[in-house]
Parts: structure tokens; sequence; C-alpha cells
């Protein structure tokens, strides 16, 4: 499955990198194939592994501020592997070209 999740430190400012870091951290050190984008960070696994993964961010920054917003989006289809980079092949051999990532 794919999940895609940002978490938002609430009541600390305009800038979340130093949060973000912290998370990608987690994420990397996971083992789990992801891609972190502007709006947030997609991770690829099993149900429990992503979620594992996700909880622990979440808490991490819950430790580090006083409220925290995360938004978490799935995409779990039967049978797909290799999402992360398969639906964005799809798209940019329908579209004729690479794209920018």
């Amino acid at each position: 499955m794919l999940a895609e999740f940002s978490i938002i430190p609430v009541g600390t400012g305009e800038s979340v990198s130093a949060y973000v870091s912290e998370c990608l951290r987690i994420v990397d050190g996971s083992g789990l194939d992801y891609r972190l984008n502007p709006m947030g960070t997609v991770i690829e696994g099993e149900f429990d592994e992503v979620m594992t993964v996700i909880s622990s961010c979440h808490k991490k920054v819950a430790g580090m501020c006083d409220r925290v917003v995360t938004t978490i989006r799935i995409d779990d289809r039967k049978g797909a592997d290799d999402a992360l980079h398969s639906k964005i092949d799809s798209v940019e051999e329908k579209v004729g070209k690479r794209l920018k990532k």
C-alpha cells in the first residue's frame, strides 16, 4: 500500500523543517521505500509497517510540541507492487515524456 502523510506541529511558527527532519530520520531508518515531496511524505509497504512508521513520526513530533495534526491518505490496491514507481511510469508513458519530480 501507499500512504501519504503530513505532520503539522501547531503553534510552533512558520518553519516545520526541524520536525520534518526528525520524521524523515524515522522513515529512512524503517527500510521502507519512500518519497519526500514538498507537502508530505509517501511510504510504500505493508499496512502495519507503514502505520507503525507514521505513528512513530506522530509521537516524535508530539513530544516536541503541545499540539500536532497528522493527515494520512492511503491507496491500498491488492496485487500492486512498486507503486511508488509504477504509478508515475504509467502517467509518463501516457504523456509521452518524463515529467518533473
